[in-house]
Formats: structure tokens, C-alpha cells, sequence
């Protein structure tokens, strides 16, 4: 019988063979799949790693960017743009206000902000810039100063004294006539033609609509000089119209132009329209428009063609005056500059004795009949 291959005996020998060739093909395969294992393992491992370091890498990058954004609201928000605008109003570093008194509680102080609330920071540089910007004229309220680039954050305007017209106003009545310097219908006319001069520059120069214009919004300083405050409105109308309406609601209706109260409409001629409610407040020593109406029944009496009557120590002009500025249609109402004129042709016709107004000023009462309650 022919011989077989090496170990294989004869033809019952043939599983052994297929045995001695399984078990070569093992030694050959399973090495192999070992090792394409091993590389599958390896590479698991090395996908795992690579996932995890870009994890890690976004985690570093989302913390780099949270901090900057922390570093950004403790510089309220800086941009190259905002340090260079206010770069000349920001205090030293190294200098500290001392003897700070609170004159009075604003929209925004005196709070010290001692968070990182990021968009009310945004907000409060964007009115220090507003002020920066258009607070640049002898009749509206003047910034000294301001601090941005780190809390608390504060914004320094000039003081006034005896400072609020209207509690000014309100100290002159029940007062001697025979004082040094009284106030009477000239000195109004010399007040309103300068608070005219103001939301004249306003919305000349920066198409600002005031939006508030009454004595608690205007600052009196030595020799009747006045200066309009109370911004806040105007800051307001250069946002979103929602932030607009909501800081509108809060004017008092007594002052309010006929558009404003129906159809929200608030226009330079609203201005005007205020400005004929000061009128009435200067003359009468800071008494309440439509004192003998509730607020809710003054705008059903205008479109009625109610005007208030004449104040007592009220000449003809300054009375045609406010009328003018209570013309219905807001097209009929005069412009500030148009009111400047008409105040320097008629302050010589103006009396200049004292105003007297025996009655001392009840400050409920001031606030129910202003509607402020």
C-alpha cells in the first residue's frame, strides 16, 4: 500500500489528519484574531480617549467663555467702543468718592450692585453712555463722572440746590412777599424759557422725545437756573417699544397729551403739551393740574373742549401760552423753539411781584388730586 503523507497510517487515519490540519488552522487563527482584537481594543481606547478630550476641550472652552463672560459683566459689559466713549468720565482707579450723600432714590441708585447680573449692567452702561452722549447742554442735567470697569458701579450728576422745582415751588408758598429775590411771574417766564431751551436741544440735536416734562422732572439751581432731569423715558425710546410703554405707564395721566393716553402716541408736540401743565404749575406755586377732577375724568372733559381756567397771578399772555400748548390736534401745538420765541417777546408784559399762595401745600392731598395715590 502506497505511503501516506507523513503521519497518516492509512485511510482510517483521515480524521487524524483533518485533526492534525484543525489544529494547525487554530494555531494560524486564533493568533489572527487575537490580534485584530488587540487593534480593535487599541482602538476602542484610543476613540474613547479621543471623544473624552474633546468633551474636555469644549468643557474648557465653555468655562474660558464663562469666564469671560463674568470678567465682561464685572467690566459692565465693555467694549473697546464703551471704554473709549467714557474713558474721560471714568474716575482713577486709585480715587475713592468720600462724603457721598444720597440726595434721593433713583430708577437705578443709590443701589450697589454686587452681582453679575449681566443684562441689568448692560442697561445701566448704556444709560451712562446716554448721558454721556447727550447731556451737553447748559438746560439738561449734566454727568460729572462714572465708574464702569468694576463694581459697584455709579454714575455722578452735577447737584442743584435748592435742587426739585416742585418742592422748590412748594417751599415758596405761605412766604413773606417782601423777601430779597421773589418769585413771580417773570421768574416764570425766565424758568419755562429755559426748560424750553432743553427739550428744544433734546429733539433738535438728538430727536429725543422727553417723554415726562413736569416740575418734579426739573432741577433749580442758583439765580432760577434750570435744567431738565428724569431722562428715563427718553432713554426708553431709543429700545424696544415694550420697555417704552411700560415706563410710560407710569406718567401721570393729569400730564398726559390727549395721543398719548389714546393711541400711546408720543411725539415731541406731547412734549408741548406737558410743557403747558408746568406753566400751570409754576404759576400756581406747584398746585395739582385739574385739581377739582379725578384723573380718569380729565381726557372725556378735553375732548369736550375743557381747559383749565386761568391761575390767579396768571397775565393774559402766559395763559394764551398754555393754552396754545393744549390745542387737541398735537399739528396746532407750538415747537419749543416757536415757545422760546413767544416767552422773550412777552416777558416784558410779565408782573414782578411775589406770587402769593397763603396755602400751604397737604402732600396727601398733593397726591390724590395729582393722581399719584
Amino acid at each position: 500500500m502506497p505511503a501516506g503523507p507523513p503521519g497518516c497510517v492509512n485511510d482510517s487515519s483521515l480524521p487524524t489528519c483533518y485533526d492534525e490540519s484543525s489544529g494547525h488552522l487554530a494555531v494560524i487563527i486564533i493568533p489572527s484574531l487575537l490580534a485584530l482584537s488587540t487593534v480593535l481594543v487599541v482602538a476602542l481606547i484610543f476613540y474613547s480617549l479621543y471623544k473624552n478630550q474633546n468633551r474636555v476641550q469644549r468643557s474648557v472652552t465653555h468655562f474660558i467663555n464663562a469666564q469671560q463672560s463674568v470678567s465682561t459683566i464685572e467690566t459692565c459689559g465693555h467694549t473697546p467702543k464703551f471704554r473709549t466713549a467714557l474713558g474721560p468720565w471714568e474716575i482713577p482707579e486709585d480715587c475713592v468718592l468720600g462724603e457721598v450723600k444720597f440726595w434721593q432714590k433713583g430708577r437705578y441708585g443709590p443701589i450697589c450692585k454686587d452681582g453679575t447680573n449681566q443684562p441689568e449692567a448692560k442697561e445701566f452702561v448704556g444709560w451712562v453712555q446716554f448721558h454721556a452722549t447727550v447731556c451737553k447742554h447748559d438746560n439738561v442735567v449734566r454727568m460729572l463722572c462714572c465708574q464702569t470697569k468694576r463694581l459697584p458701579m455709579y454714575m455722578v450728576l452735577e447737584a442743584c440746590s435748592p435742587g426739585n422745582l416742585l418742592h422748590f415751588l412748594w417751599t415758596l408758598r405761605n412766604r413773606n412777599s417782601n423777601t430779597a429775590d421773589p418769585f413771580s411771574e417773570m421768574s416764570v417766564f425766565l424758568v419755562a424759557k429755559q426748560v424750553a431751551a432743553g427739550l428744544d436741544y433734546l429733539m433738535s440735536n438728538h430727536r429725543l422725545v422727553h417723554g415726562d416734562v413736569a416740575a418734579r422732572n426739573v432741577l433749580i439751581g442758583p439765580g432760577l437756573s434750570a435744567r431738565m432731569s428724569g431722562l428715563g423715558l427718553a432713554f426708553s425710546g431709543r429700545r424696544v417699544y415694550s420697555a417704552l410703554k411700560h415706563r410710560a405707564a407710569e406718567v401721570p395721566l393729569k400730564w398726559k397729551a390727549p395721543e398719548r393716553v389714546l393711541v400711546q402716541l408720543s411725539i415731541d408736540r406731547s412734549d408741548v403739551w406737558s410743557f403747558g401743565i408746568l406753566l400751570y404749575e409754576l404759576i400756581t406755586l406747584g398746585s395739582p393740574p385739574y385739581p377739582e377732577l379725578e384723573p380718569l375724568d380729565v381726557l372725556p372733559k378735553l375732548q369736550g373742549s375743557y381747559r383749565m381756567e386761568r391761575p390767579e397771578n396768571c397775565g393774559v399772555p402766559l395763559y394764551d401760552l398754555m393754552r396754545y400748548c393744549w390745542m387737541w390736534s398735537f399739528k396746532d401745538r407750538p415747537t419749543f423753539s416757536s415757545i422760546i420765541k413767544l416767552l422773550e417777546s412777552s416777558i416784558h408784559r410779565a408782573a414782578t411781584e411775589a406770587i402769593c399762595v397763603p396755602e400751604v401745600m397737604d402732600m396727601w392731598e398733593y397726591n390724590r388730586q395729582a393722581g399719584l395715590l
